[in-house]
């Protein structure tokens, strides 16, 4: 049994249930329900009391889009709430996200308690950007790597609500670019990676997770300095625990590797799992 790596709930976040694929969150004062594949359990609540609870429910058109439905209220679909001293803009996408993945706060916690002031940090496809944002915080030198356009705008807004200044944005193929930075000598005392299970790239290649992990480890490994940290989350049954310490064995000499499942436990008890978290340290 792999070991969970429990993210814990904050002021402005938790997790109310799970369940029936669905759950129900808290952001801030606003309440969701949302699609979950992993909730295939049944949840504590009743409908009944979800719908009481909630302002905003997605209801899906296909696997990958829907739209928001106002059960409540009048709040609107752009909000903020805080995290530490980062600031988060929120808002309800048609692909059910709202602009953050809450079980990455162990992320966060690890990012905070392992950079310095003056470390460099590198985040590849990094969304929109709480952990850039957390080591630009701690004092570090802050990269932040993704390829969508509309992802990088959201991320400087977030750094601006933040007060925060001087991360540097690229949009860029994430993996393309380590490549290009190994060439350069460029060394990072921690690197953070949360690539797509499968995608279409821009010139209609196809990105499939189990087969670019062994190029995007060895690429981390390249670029860490030496003492740093490479965390990897990956969302893919193709690309299991026992495969990720197979691939990182092979690439890791000597190193510490850990891997774990990213996990939150709902105020109601229910656990669920989400993604692998792929912590590699060494000397």
């Amino acid at each position: 049994m792999i070991k969970r790596t429990f993210t814990t709930p904050w002021h402005d976040y938790e997790l109310i249930d799970a369940g029936n694929n669905q759950k129900l969150e808290r952001w801030g004062n606003v309440y969701t329900i949302r699609p979950e594949m992993n909730a295939y359990f049944e949840p504590v609540l009743s409908k009944k009391q979800w719908l009481d609870k909630a302002h905003f429910e997605f209801i899906e058109s296909s696997s990958s889009a829907g739209e928001w439905k106002t059960l409540q209220g009048n709040l609107e679909h752009d909000w903020q709430i805080k995290f530490n001293n980062i600031i988060i803009n929120l808002h309800l996408t048609k692909f059910k996200h709202v602009g953050l993945f809450p079980e990455q706060r162990a992320n966060w916690d690890f990012i905070a308690d392992n950079l310095q002031s003056g470390d460099r940090f590198l985040n590849l496809f990094a969304y929109t950007g709480v952990a850039s944002l957390v080591a630009r915080d701690q004092g570090a030198e802050v990269l932040h790597c993704d390829s969508v356009k509309q992802i990088i705008k959201w991320g400087k807004e977030n750094m601006e609500s933040s007060g925060l200044t001087d991360v540097h944005w690229v949009l860029e193929d994430a993996l393309k670019f380590a490549q290009r930075e190994i060439k350069r000598g460029k060394k990072y005392q921690g690197l953070i990676m949360d690539p797509p299970a499968f995608g279409i790239g821009a010139k209609k290649e196809r990105w499939k997770i189990e087969n670019k992990f062994p190029e995007l480890i060895e690429a981390a490994l390249a670029l860490r300095a030496k003492g740093g940290f490479i965390i990897a989350n990956t969302y893919s049954p193709r690309l299991d625990a026992e495969r990720i310490r197979q691939i990182t064995s092979d690439l890791c000499n000597g190193e510490k590797v850990q891997v774990t499942t990213l996990s939150v436990k709902s105020q109601t008890g229910k656990i669920l799992d989400y993604g692998l978290r792929t912590v590699i340290t060494g000397s």
